[in-house]
């Protein structure tokens, strides 16, 4: 009885009343070693059994792993569909699909469909961001009206979030690795199927996972990033360069540019926000960028509770070398031939643009994992509150370290009938490497990202 009486709380609080700004008592964390998972899921499955137990999901790589880089073997390869869901039978599954997700399947009623596996609970990350995580829930606040948070570090934030902006924070500072080199290409994707594909190498530090610090060496930097273009030729030797900060409202990010045409290196303060990403032809803002990315000061976030959600999950064949760039890329959206839908909870949460303030999205809702808080879909609205865009993150486990992150994202314009795809990497000659150690700071600098782009 207490147990629901106090989830009760939690979800009442995120329902109805402004910020809160204080951590859970101690006996509400130490739910995080008894009916939760230590990230702050239920470890319980449901009473019909589609949604299993959590029992610590995937601890180690399946055979046919070669090592950092690699390629992913799929550790659920001999796993088969236990139905598909189009437009045919859409109104059987309505209560577990996303606004986004039924728009899809009427928008492309011949070629959308969904597949829907058995239900792997495969999420899974190491035990010192468990142990981060549950001293975080204890010490955790938010700042500054919930635009950043202190004394948390090197785990999930709020485990047992509270309100949007606990939940959304703990998509924003998921683990992910500390250090990772990613080589992959963007496209969109137009109308006929057509597409340009534009390959870049990233690296990011996340200064928050960050072995060698804790919070109060921070310095309000959440974590770097720098790209680089490698093909096609005409924008090889772009860049960019962001030094991501914890409280943007306190002190934006910066970020920089390179461009080789002019060999120098500028500021670029419009980074942020609904500004268009040209690697996809706008299809992506900034902030959808991760699903969602930056400061959260211009929307009212409310957590909405929870729903059982078919959402891509496990999905090892998208990103498989087997399959060509050519096979996955269809008019409409990615091949569903090669994708992986299952059912899981999810915490709901909703940003409602405030009064007065400006982004081309209206409202946002946001489908976050319980088992990692990465955001699986996100419908997004525009100034009419007609939905405008879905995204979709097509989350697998790393296993290498272990986490759950995104194998791709699509970003789906239901109106213009066009999506963008970023992280492609079928045809790269490896994936994302999480092995080489952590740089110094001054590897993330402007005069870093001149050089690194001009190799």
């Amino acid at each position: 009885m207490s147990k629901t009486i106090s989830l009760f709380a939690i979800l009442s609080l995120g329902l109805f009343s402004s910020v809160a700004l204080a951590a859970v008592p101690a006996e509400e964390a130490a739910r995080l070693k008894s009916d939760l998972t230590p990230l702050g899921g239920e470890r319980a499955g449901t009473a019909d059994g589609r949604i299993p137990e959590w029992t610590g999901g995937i601890t180690q790589p399946p055979p046919g792993y070669k090592g950092a880089g690699q390629h992913h073997p799929d550790p659920f390869a001999a796993d088969q569909p236990l139905f598909t869901i189009d437009k045919s039978n859409l109104e059987q599954h309505k209560a577990h699909l996303t606004a986004g997700q039924i728009a899809l399947l009427n928008t492309y009623p011949e070629t959308f469909r969904m597949p829907v596996y058995p239900s792997r609970r495969s999420a899974s990350a190491p035990q010192w961001v468990y142990d981060n995580t549950f001293a975080n829930a204890t010490s955790a606040k938010l700042l500054n009206g919930g635009n950043g948070f202190a004394d948390a570090y090197g785990g999930i934030p709020f485990p047992i979030p509270q309100n949007g902006l606990e939940a959304l924070w703990n998509h924003i500072a998921r683990y992910r690795g500390t250090y990772i080199v990613r080589r992959s290409g963007e496209v969109g994707v137009q109308r006929n199927g057509a597409y340009s594909l534009v390959v870049s190498q990233d690296e990011a530090l996340f200064r928050f996972y960050d072995p060698r610090g804790s919070y109060a060496t921070l310095n309000n930097t959440l974590f770097y990033y720098l790209s680089f273009t490698t093909a096609p030729a005409r924008l090889a030797g772009n860049g960019s360069l962001v030094q991501e900060t914890l409280d943007q409202v306190k002190e934006p990010r910066q970020a920089w540019g390179y461009n080789p045409g002019q060999r120098r290196v500028r500021r670029a303060p419009t980074l942020a926000y609904d500004t268009p990403i040209d690697a996809n032809d706008g299809l992506r803002t900034a902030d959808d960028t991760d699903m969602f990315n930056g400061a959260p000061d211009r929307y009212d976030w409310t957590l909405q509770g929870k729903r059982e959600i078919y959402i891509p999950y496990n999905n090892y064949r998208v990103t498989s070398p087997e399959v060509s760039y050519k096979a996955l890329l269809t008019p409409g959206h990615i091949n569903p031939a090669y994708t992986r839908y299952e059912l899981h909870r999810v915490w709901v949460v909703e940003g409602k643009l405030k009064p007065g303030a400006r982004h081309i999205y209206s409202r946002r809702t946001l489908y976050l994992d319980e088992d990692s808080w990465s955001a699986a879909v996100i419908d997004q609205y525009d100034g009419r509150d007609e939905l405008w865009r879905v995204s979709m993150a097509y989350l697998k486990n790393f296993y290498e370290l272990p986490t759950v992150w995104t194998a791709l994202d699509t970003f789906h314009d239901l109106q213009a009938r066009r999506y963008g795809v970023q992280w492609l990497d079928n045809e790269e000659p490896g994936t994302v490497d999480f092995s080489q150690p952590p740089p110094p700071d001054s590897a993330f600098s402007p005069a870093a990202l001149r050089r690194k782009a001009t190799r």
